[in-house]
């Protein structure tokens, strides 16, 4: 197991008298691009630097949205839609393959104010499966749709399609090709199995200026993955979640123990119901994850702008921004400024 690591930042302002007016809430952005087996020696400097860049503009892009009175959703949406449209992670344009071939898409939103959710899985010509889901949440009356249907949905909702093409990068398809061939037992690990199943998403959390806290997430699954299996990252709960009384979370890693650890929605109630700080509630979660063997980390933001991000695995693509300050990214577990 590699190196655990979980930042807490608190950024609540100081409190002036008694009679001291309440302050606004600090905006606040916080990203991941995926959690897994990420060694320092196979990501050269130039590849670490677009990953570092992708992240950074993401929060960019997040941040001019609250900072100009969006909501958190729409914050949440953009900056998740960025994230999408790169081939770098494992979500949208970036997404790995079926062992079929294809490209599987998962994506979930959820608004902290009304908790209301809006979820898609199984889509194949969507190009922002993010703004699918948001499409779900706020122009239907479901939750989740799957498959075809939510491809109708969408469709008719007037967002983007594209041709299932769109998907491929020779990156994702030499990662398939690699999982279909047979592997030495020699080699067979907990680390080797992960590497094969190539995990990933991306997420955010956001607060806006209104106290409004919101998160969302988007994959492409797991490499080689079969039988339309669906992970943890459209499941409310699991992958996603957000309420104003406790926290936002996003959630990345082996979606299987995400969904039976119920660890989205966990650390929230963990806040709610043990009083525990966000940091602490994440962390705690996580590590009883790494004792079961489930690997990943989280996002966690709370209504007071304080955010962690745990994780128990060497690396996770992360970054955050708060009001104007600049974007602050990590991709290892000492990269922590």
């Amino acid at each position: 197991m590699g190196k655990r690591l979980a930042l807490s930042c608190w950024l609540g302002l100081a409190g002036g008298g008694a009679l001291a007016a309440e302050p606004a809430p600090p905006i606040v952005l916080v990203v991941h691009g995926g959690a897994g087996t990420i060694a320092r020696a196979e990501l050269d400097a130039e590849l670490e630097a677009s990953y570092r860049a992708t992240l950074a503009e993401a929060l960019r892009i997040g941040q001019a949205i609250l900072r100009g009175g969006g909501t958190s959703v729409d914050a949440v949406e953009a900056t998740v839609r960025h994230l999408e449209d790169s081939p770098l992670f494992n979500a949208g344009k970036g997404a790995v393959f079926t062992h079929e071939g294809r490209n599987e898409l998962d994506a979930s939103i959820m608004d902290g104010q009304t908790r209301a959710a809006g979820a898609v899985a199984g889509v194949t010509i969507l190009k922002n499966p993010i703004s699918a889901a948001r499409a779900v949440m706020e122009r239907s009356e479901h939750v989740m749709l799957t498959g075809r249907g939510a491809e109708v949905f969408a469709t008719a909702q007037g967002l983007e399609v594209v041709d299932p093409s769109y998907f491929w990068t020779e990156r994702r398809w030499k990662a398939l090709q690699k999982a279909l061939r047979p592997e030495p037992a020699a080699t067979t690990s907990a680390t080797s199995a992960v590497e094969r199943r190539g995990f990933g998403t991306v997420g955010a959390v956001a607060l806006d200026r209104a106290g409004n806290l919101a998160a969302g997430t988007s994959t492409g699954g797991m490499t080689n993955k079969r039988y339309g299996r669906v992970g943890d990252t459209p499941i409310v709960g699991a992958g996603t979640y957000a309420a104003n009384p406790t926290c936002a979370v996003s959630a990345t890693g082996h979606g299987e123990y995400f969904i039976r650890w119920h660890v989205a929605a966990r650390i929230c109630a963990l806040i709610e119901l043990a009083g525990l700080p966000v940091g602490e509630a994440a962390t705690q979660v996580i590590e009883t994850l790494r004792a079961a063997g489930g690997e990943g980390g989280v996002i966690a933001l709370d209504g007071h702008g304080n955010f962690a991000l745990p994780f128990n695995t060497p690396g996770m693509y992360r970054g955050w921004i708060v009001d104007d300050g600049a974007p602050v990214t990590a991709i290892f577990a000492a990269d922590e400024p």
